[in-house]
């Protein structure tokens, strides 16, 4: 016996809106995100910000690097340990461990160091300016690796050559009807042999510092 009403079938049962996996979007997926954990990790003349979600109830556990969704695992029943990722070509954990009152550690590791250790090194390492401009406030981040001697505009490879002048090199580009140029001078310290300098339009820039 059925208990459907003469006008009521299984076709116009099946026929209401059915929900479209496709739509549940990422962009809309980062909107309705649930960080527990962040990190901004400096790498190759560009900060990346990575991003934790962990469910405690639901298991998932999902990683944002830059507001791109790089993993993402549903329904874990073990509500700790690691989670895998690579950033611009170096490996990254992410560990969930245990504390007490039913709460959480999240560590993050890049290429087997500890996050704090690897931008203490990044911080030696890397020499970073950033310019404002005075007509339309537009940024300019310029970044130079120390040990590559690479220089890096807002993230991208410079290709210029330094040119030899007295004392150091003197390496010149341009953005944006902006000049800037890169010096490097010996300083006479066995500890820092180089000091470097950043001007944009002949006027010096101070170093940024701070993350």
């Amino acid at each position: 016996m059925s208990w459907l009403s003469p006008n009521l079938g299984v076709d116009n049962i099946l026929a209401g809106p059915v929900p479209d996996p496709s739509e549940d979007t990422e962009a809309k997926r980062y909107e309705r995100r649930e960080v527990v954990a962040e990190w901004r990790v400096p790498m190759h003349g560009k900060v990346h910000r990575i991003e934790f979600e962990h469910g405690t109830t639901s298991g998932k556990r999902v990683i944002w690097v830059d507001g791109q969704e790089v993993t993402r695992r549903e329904w874990m029943f073990k509500l700790v340990g690691e989670d895998f990722f690579t950033l611009e070509g170096l490996r990254c954990i992410i560990r969930v461990d245990p504390a007490p009152g039913f709460k959480y550690y999240y560590q993050l590791f890049v290429d087997g160091h500890p996050f704090e250790q690897f931008t203490e090194h990044q911080a030696r390492v890397l020499k970073t300016w950033l310019v404002r401009a005075d007509d339309d406030g537009k940024e300019y981040r310029i970044v130079l690796e120390r040990e590559s001697l690479n220089i890096f505009l807002n993230g991208n490879l410079r290709e210029e050559v330094g040119e030899f002048v007295d004392g150091g090199t003197d390496t010149e580009f341009s953005e944006d009807g902006i000049t800037f140029i890169l010096s490097a001078r010996a300083s006479g310290n066995k500890k820092d042999t180089m000091i470097y300098t950043l001007t944009a339009n002949g006027e010096e820039v101070s170093e940024h510092t701070a993350e």
